[in-house]
């Protein structure tokens, strides 16, 4: 004799409409005094109970129900549109382009329920094939945060990314440093160029991409300060970056470089080249105080500046423009001043590192241990510019 369900247990019924088995649970009724009512729907009765019963679980552990179609893309879309929010532009550009690009056509498909960690390692180890294992690290973080604000707003009951390792991917493009010779020859090939002084600067002084676009003149001391006590020799102020805030990448980073004359020689020429831009844009110019800008005085980003870059070496000789980068003009500072028996500890300091160590693991190839110092050591490698 089948037994009769107990009272509040609920019941299983065929609904016509929606072509699907129902099964149902009385919870009693809510402070309002309305009944309490979970169902769980499939396309058998097991189907059914099973979701129902997946139901009651969730509601036990307090888990509010979420929308049983809503995927990984939901997940990752939700997190680009407000979990992203008071971060840089650059990161958010970075964020919506690794994810549109890989974790949604990959995974975007799934139910975010059904994820699971096998799916997200069969994802990694297939974007290992050809992404570098900091672009896997980039891309795994992008899912992982996406699961982990779902699961802060009960979509999922767990993140399964977080069990996931990024597994070794591949080689990434080895940043390298130009020799005495290819220095030379990429700061002949710059002359004439709009990007020479950069060039010159970049080179010469060790800074940072992000922090020569965002050099103002009233930073710039050509003159020095030779009634100050000590003197001050001709000098840039680097306290300033593109970075979020204007702030340079560290407390160390805020520092002041001494400029070898050559440096001296092309930013008096860029002043002057600058001021007739200004006269020729007229109205159209806009005025920021920057030491580098386009022809109507914009801030530069960081496309317009590698796209000059490899523009002025395209004649460079012995150089391959499409093979560099601005900021590995940095990496030829330190490579140029370690080959001339610079310390360690001088170039960390010049270069505004934290410490040796950072310098050490960023620029490994480029250190060689041994003596001397910048602007001073500068000079002494390019002599002044040959006159014209």
């Amino acid at each position: 004799m089948t037994k009769r369900r107990s009272r509040g247990d609920g019941g299983l019924h065929w609904d016509e409409k929606r072509q699907r088995w129902i099964a149902t649970a009385n919870l009693g009724f809510d402070p309002s005094g309305k009944r309490i009512v979970k169902r769980g729907s499939g396309k058998t009765k097991t189907e059914a109970k099973n979701k129902l019963k997946e139901v009651l679980r969730d509601h036990e552990d307090g888990l509010a129900i979420a929308p049983t179609g809503y995927t990984v893309a939901d997940a990752v879309n939700d997190w680009l549109a407000y979990g992203l929010a008071g971060r840089d532009q650059r990161t958010v550009e970075n964020c919506t382009y690794l994810s549109q690009k890989h974790v949604i056509p990959a995974l975007g498909a799934r139910k975010l329920r059904d994820l699971s960690a096998e799916d997200v390692d069969r994802w990694l180890a297939a974007k290992a094939q050809a992404l570098s294992t900091r672009s896997l690290q980039a891309v795994h973080s992008c899912l992982n945060r996406a699961v982990k604000r779902a699961m802060a707003r009960d979509k999922v009951k767990g993140n399964v990314v977080e069990l996931c390792s990024v597994p070794q991917g591949q080689p990434g493009r080895p940043s390298k440093a130009l020799t005495f010779t290819q220095a030379e020859a990429v700061l002949k090939a710059a002359e004439g160029t709009s990007m020479h002084a950069y060039i010159v600067v970049a080179l010469l002084t060790g800074a940072r991409t992000e922090e020569l676009r965002a050099l103002s003149w009233d930073h710039v001391f050509l003159k020095g300060k030779p009634d100050a006590d000590p003197p001050q020799p001709p000098h840039i102020a680097v306290w300033r970056s593109v970075r979020r805030g204007g702030d340079t990448k560290t407390r160390k980073s805020r520092r002041t470089l001494a400029l070898p004359a050559r440096c001296v020689e092309v930013l008096w020429q860029h002043f002057e080249d600058q001021g007739w831009e200004r006269l020729a844009a007229g109205d159209k110019w806009e005025e920021h105080g920057l030491v580098f800008s386009s022809a109507v005085g914009k801030p530069l980003d960081a496309t317009n500046v590698r796209r000059a870059f490899r523009q002025a070496l395209k004649d460079a000789e012995g150089i391959n423009a499409d093979e560099w980068t601005p900021r590995e003009l940095r990496h030829s500072f330190v490579s140029l001043l370690s080959d001339r028996g610079v310390p360690l500890e001088e170039i960390s300091r010049l270069v505004g590192h934290s410490g040796t160590a950072v310098t050490e693991e960023v620029y490994r190839k480029q250190i060689r241990p041994v003596i001397q110092t910048g602007a001073v050591v500068m000079d002494g490698i390019f002599k002044r510019a040959p006159e014209r």
